[in-house]
């Protein structure tokens, strides 16, 4: 940053040398004249204290009009000197001033007082609402996961608590790939289809599934939802009918309706979704498109039976429909769990997954699989919406599973969610309560016999984030059930919670 005064920016007179934090500290502190002490902030000696102190005094004088809106500041030369610290630090407590509207920069002429704007307190964020509310939709309810209350495990939440994640193996992957002599492919954009080496090992890893896919007919995104998203966009027009499940994943309703979609709910059941009322949709109204989640389906945690899944094929034929299979928790099913492109071989389904659910949620990778005429349009889409997706991030998934070490992980994780899920059965059968669906996989469907939508906000005010059973209904109708994360609700004290604000409801 360049002083706008009059002055140069030579350092303070401390022989050309910068001043030791501890000098410049009591420089700031022995001020003349300063009319109050400052506030809380830092401690001196850390990286960013002192201008923040500099800083304060001077919005202090500001906002209690010892300068006067309009009035110039010293050159920052002049406030070092004045100040008893290094020209540097004039220039951040300058800078600070300026980010908080304290203060007008103009070219040639100095920093000019604004007005009296009061600065935030060090380290201060945004002021939080007084009372969190309670998710009321798709989009409220992922802000609500991104904040736990009080620090408590949110019953509610849709992905793994942190500790059983492997960090340790996040740092290897990428210790791996940040090689000096990696560093040249990463100063342009990669390849617009993903990472040849990733789409590479996710073709490996298609196969250890039983559905054959090349390389070329597959394509990386920016996680699971971009990639149905890159979907939907594709081969959907505004008006189009598409077939969901009921109950079925709310962020997904809410993403088609945004994007001006007709919903077709179709019960779904333990063994997929119920075939009449399916065949009817088709023929009344021509879908395009079926969203599903076959494989341990959120929120009930029930798969597809293959009776079901090749039924589904024979009417996605007769009818011109294309299935997009969504196997989010793939790495938490066994493998040997039917999909509906492994029978159909990519000719009427599109195959989407990602790794949010089994390595980070911070890694947005996922991917698309499909015939490579529609690949091809994929990646068209792909272009228009984020060019292409991060290389060094997939080049570190392609190590995890080429070294097989995100299979140990898996492996892992999944033992540990048996044993999670073996404990929450117990206390919600000890608590009086039902599962409406065989408790499988990452999420639990619970039956507490009262509207769910009236227990999540008291239950949110005790620090406990539920997601509401009407949120996973396509016309979100009232319901008693709830879907819970079995990682995430093994504490007694939740339920018990949850008892008591039934009895109050009542």
């Amino acid at each position: 940053m360049t002083d706008h005064g009059t002055t140069s920016d030579a350092p303070a007179a401390t022989g050309g040398r910068a001043r030791p934090a501890a000098a410049e500290a009591d420089g700031i502190d022995a001020v003349a004249g300063a009319t109050a002490e400052l506030r809380a902030g830092a401690p001196a000696r850390q990286p960013g204290a002192l201008p923040e102190r500099l800083a304060r005094r001077l919005a202090d004088r500001i906002e209690q009009r010892l300068l006067a809106p309009g009035s110039r500041l010293p050159s920052v030369r002049q406030c070092a000197r004045e100040h008893g610290v290094s020209v540097a630090t004039a220039v951040a407590a300058y800078d600070r001033l300026l980010a908080h509207g304290l203060v007008d920069a103009r070219p040639r002429s100095g920093y000019f007082v604004r007005g009296s704007v009061p600065m935030p307190p060090a380290g201060a964020a945004a002021a939080a609402p007084a009372r969190r509310i309670a998710p009321a939709d798709a989009t409220a309810l992922i802000r609500g996961m991104f904040q736990a209350p009080h620090g408590r495990p949110a019953p509610g939440a849709g992905t793994l608590p942190e500790s059983w994640l492997d960090a340790e193996l996040l740092r290897r992957a990428l210790r791996r790939v940040l090689r000096p002599d990696a560093a040249a492919g990463w100063l342009r954009y990669g390849d617009p289809a993903g990472d040849p080496g990733l789409r590479a090992a996710l073709s490996h890893r298609l196969g250890d599934l039983g559905i054959a896919a090349a390389p070329g007919a597959i394509v990386t995104t920016t996680g699971a939802t971009h990639a149905l998203d890159l979907v939907a966009r594709t081969l959907l027009q505004p008006g189009d009918a598409v077939l969901v499940d009921d109950p079925g994943w709310a962020v997904e309703f809410a993403r088609l309706s945004r994007l001006g979609m007709r919903l077709l709910a179709v019960p779904r059941g333990a063994n997929g979704p119920d075939l009449a009322i399916f065949e009817r949709a088709l023929e009344i109204h021509r879908p395009r498109l079926y969203v599903t989640v076959p494989v341990l389906h959120n929120p009930t945690g029930a798969s597809l039976a293959p009776a079901v899944a090749h039924r589904l094929l024979g009417l996605a034929e007769k009818h011109a429909l294309t299935i997009v299979e969504d196997d989010t928790y793939a790495f938490l099913a066994p493998p040997h769990q039917t999909r509906l492109a492994q029978l159909d071989g990519l000719q009427r389904t599109v195959y989407v997954s990602g790794f949010s659910k089994i390595l980070t949620p911070q890694w947005r990778i996922g991917y698309a699989a499909a015939a490579p005429a529609l690949v091809e349009r994929l990646v068209d889409a792909k272009l228009l919406s984020t060019l292409t997706t991060a290389a060094p991030l997939e080049q570190a998934l392609a190590w995890c599973l080429e070294q097989g070490l995100l299979r140990r992980h898996a492996e892992r994780v999944t033992a540990r969610l048996d044993a999670a899920r073996s404990r929450t059965v117990r206390l919600v059968h000890d608590s009086g309560f039902a599962f409406a669906a065989t408790p499988r996989g990452l999420f639990g469907w619970v039956d507490v016999g009262v509207d769910t939508d009236r227990l999540s906000q008291p239950l949110l005010d005790a620090g406990w984030l539920i997601a509401p059973g009407s949120l996973f209904h396509a016309d979100r109708r009232p319901t008693t059930l709830m879907r819970i994360n079995f990682a995430t609700a093994q504490d007694a004290a939740f339920w018990r919670a949850v008892q008591d604000r039934v009895r109050e409801s009542r």
